[in-house]
């Protein structure tokens, strides 16, 4: 007998008829005699509605009281599919994040996981009880309730999966595994079979939206073996598992594009030890994720400081980046929201030259400037405009023959 976790987003469990079709899976597969906790996140464009209802109200709501707001969409989930699945005979319960202990630091709407209690998911599962966990929230030490951020339910999925040391931890969602590029860009794009763990963060940091970015670390971190399914058709999906020599030889797994981007540059900074500093901790501490930075060349004792945050904490940045350029006597902090990310990953850039150059290449082909650049063992990145991105990824994606079989190095020897 084995232990899953199985997690259902939003599509999967969009109305009424969607849940009976969720309850009938889950249903399969504890009459094969699995255990199984299964962790739901609200209805699709539940978060949103209630997001939208609160900013109707205010322009900045209160983090704690927008966390109470927004972790009822998965309460709602829970609910209906305990009672369906009571309805098929099935002996399930339903649970809020605070009830299996999911336990948070005090960052209320992205909160970090700090331990998790799973006497309770226990004590279930040993009287042959379906656990039904609400995903994307917790409860810190204060017991007030938080929320874990866009996609959270998958980091309660992988929390849960590794406290239970499950045997997987099946993701559901609208698509049947993750993509060589996103195919509502690139129709050509490719499902891959595997993918490394590493490679999967920096997919998912980089804009794909089929895994959170946090659930890929922990996942790696506690090495829980990860599948992505599509909860509407059958067939395999991609599993996310440890590197192996397989996937070293592959130049490029995939293509990324993200327009949930902004730059701001601090336009005429004092050239002085520890400027810089002062602006990124004062930034750090205010929980906003910078991503690229870039400082020119010093010209009369003066540079300029630029770096990308996203779209969502602009706001937050600029109020708190004007205050900063005042003090360090910087001339003014000019913003670009007009940009977008694309993205090369794949871990045979560790050993292999050349991918760089060919990604320039292939954006300069196509009349692309390029921003800002950024690289890593395993990753690509170029800001571009934003109205180009799909032509760069559609461009990459063609470049690296993503769309047929993934290119080795040895392809590209024999091609060049």
């Amino acid at each position: 007998m084995a232990c899953y976790v199985q997690k259902f987003g939003g599509t999967s469990v969009g109305n009424i008829e969607r849940i009976q079709h969720v309850a009938r899976l889950i249903s399969e597969t504890v009459s094969k005699g699995h255990q199984v906790v299964v962790v739901l996140s609200a209805m699709s464009g539940e978060t949103d509605r209630l997001t939208k209802m609160a900013k109707d109200l205010t322009p900045d709501p209160h983090g704690r009281e927008l966390d109470v707001l927004l972790s009822s969409g998965e309460r709602v989930t829970i609910a209906l599919m305990a009672m369906t699945l009571q309805s098929l005979g099935i002996n399930a319960r339903s649970f809020t994040g605070r009830q299996v202990g999911i336990v948070t630091d005090g960052a209320h709407t992205k909160a970090r996981v700090s331990r998790v209690d799973t006497e309770r998911v226990l004590a279930a599962l040993g009287e042959g009880v379906v656990p039904i966990v609400a995903g994307f929230q917790g409860i810190n030490e204060a017991s007030d309730v938080t929320t874990l951020g866009r996609g959270g339910s998958d980091l309660t999925a992988v929390v849960l999966a590794a406290a239970l040391k499950a045997d997987t931890c099946f993701i559901y969602t609208d698509v049947d595994g993750v993509y060589t590029a996103d195919p509502n860009m690139v129709p050509t794009a490719r499902r891959l079979e595997k993918i490394s763990y590493e490679e999967m963060l920096e997919l998912a940091s980089l804009g794909a939206k089929v895994l959170q970015t946090r659930s890929v670390e922990l996942a790696a971190k506690y090495q829980v073996p990860v599948e992505v399914l599509s909860s509407f058709q059958n067939g395999p999906g991609t599993r996310v598992v440890k590197e192996d020599a397989d996937m070293e030889q592959v130049l490029v797994s995939g293509v990324t594009g993200d327009r949930n981007q902004a730059k701001v540059t601090v336009v005429g900074v004092p050239d002085q030890p520890g400027i810089a500093a002062k602006i990124f901790v004062a930034i750090a501490e205010a929980a906003i994720n910078v991503d690229m930075i870039i400082q020119n060349v010093s010209q009369d004792s003066l540079t300029d400081i630029s770096f990308t945050v996203p779209r969502g904490d602009l706001r937050a940045a600029m109020s708190l980046v004007r205050e900063l350029a005042k003090e360090v006597g910087a001339r003014t902090v000019e913003v670009n929201e007009e940009i977008a990310k694309v993205s090369l990953v794949g871990v045979g850039m560790r050993s292999h030259s050349g991918v760089a150059a060919r990604m320039f290449a292939a954006l300069s082909r196509e009349g692309i400037n390029i921003m800002m650049i950024s690289t890593s063992e395993i990753k690509i990145s170029c800001v571009v405009e934003e109205k180009y991105m799909e032509l760069a990824v559609r461009s990459l994606h063609q470049e690296f023959g993503l769309e047929t079989a993934p290119k080795t190095h040895a392809d590209a020897v024999r091609n060049n």
